[in-house]
């Protein structure tokens, strides 16, 4: 593999699955997760640690969690809405929790149940829990709705870098900032990503991007201009936001790297074997919609030449 430049971070397991009708074995994520590894993915948001009876999905989450755990060159993330969940994070022994709380006051009233600023309140009860661990555990931050949000509009780019000062304060060890519901364009994420990075200084700032409106990659590199050298990303472009009309997916994992990769930013990911998982997975979701234009048009050979120069 090529030394990595970009960091791609898959979510198809966490993010990807929340909404899909068909639940997946823990053995079909683990499988799953092992191949992602084995194709250069080894950075994975494998689960969450949500109530099953709101994300029946996710209900083995401690038996997913321990297994990816245990797969060589894997650096499993788990994602946690809340100090219970973080909890039971920490207790299965995750060395990488992600939190996440809404820009939007209004879209955090009804993706969690409570106002931002209580989320706020509860992150701090989590970074002190971690505190106390006898062991090394990354606390990651997320920011959703950084761009707007369809049941408020507008999201003032003032509450976001609050947001990020506030969580960086409080042990936040990484920043995410996440367009939940695909209504950044480019101008709008460069100008926001710099302040972003401005003010984290030292600490990794991530970006999570939707395609609802299809400017995904075209935001991917509007971050990337600013600095930006970690993505989220969803095999076939699976997941959504419930509180979103009409939402289509993540930025899909496969033309990202393509993305990427073609214009000689390596990200370590091998593009066939990614097409490859994505079959399997396909089969296993029958009737969810994948997306992505290098499953439907294939690799152009001139990459390929390229590839096999460069090798």
């Amino acid at each position: 593999m090529n030394q990595r430049e970009v960091q791609i971070r898959e979510v198809g397991l966490r993010d990807g699955l929340q909404m899909v009708r068909t639940i997946l074995s823990s053995e079909q994520k683990l499988a799953w997760c092992e191949r992602l590894v084995d194709a250069g993915v080894t950075d994975i948001e494998v689960t969450s640690f949500v109530p099953p009876k709101i994300a029946p999905q996710f209900a083995d989450a401690v038996e997913v969690a321990t297994g990816a755990l245990a797969i060589d060159g894997l650096h499993a993330a788990a994602l946690v809405p809340n100090l219970k969940g973080a909890q039971r994070a920490f207790d299965v022994g995750m060395h990488q929790v992600h939190y996440v709380l809404s820009a939007s006051n209004e879209h955090n009233l009804k993706n969690v149940r409570r106002s931002t600023d209580e989320s706020v309140e509860d992150f701090v009860r989590i970074a002190a829990a971690r505190d106390e661990l006898d062991r090394e555990v990354t606390l990651g931050a997320g920011v959703a709705t950084a761009f707007g949000c369809t049941i408020a509009g507008k999201v003032e780019e003032s509450i976001v870098l609050g947001l990020v000062e506030t969580l960086i304060e409080a042990g936040a060890q990484e920043i995410t900032i996440a367009d939940t519901v695909g209504y950044a364009n480019p101008a709008q994420v460069r100008a926001l990503m710099r302040r972003v990075l401005a003010l984290a200084g030292t600490v990794p700032v991530a970006c999570h991007f939707h395609d609802t409106r299809g400017l995904g990659l075209a935001n991917v590199m509007a971050a990337l201009d600013a600095g930006v050298r970690a993505f989220d990303a969803s095999l076939g472009g699976l997941g959504g936001c419930p509180f979103a009309p009409n939402a289509t997916g993540n930025i899909n994992t496969e033309d990202t790297v393509f993305m990427l990769e073609a214009q000689g930013v390596r990200t370590g990911i091998d593009i066939g074997r990614l097409l490859a998982i994505r079959e399997t997975v396909a089969a296993w979701l029958p009737g969810e919609p994948f997306t992505g234009a290098i499953a439907r048009a294939g690799l152009p050979a001139t990459f390929a030449q390229r590839e096999a120069v460069a090798a």
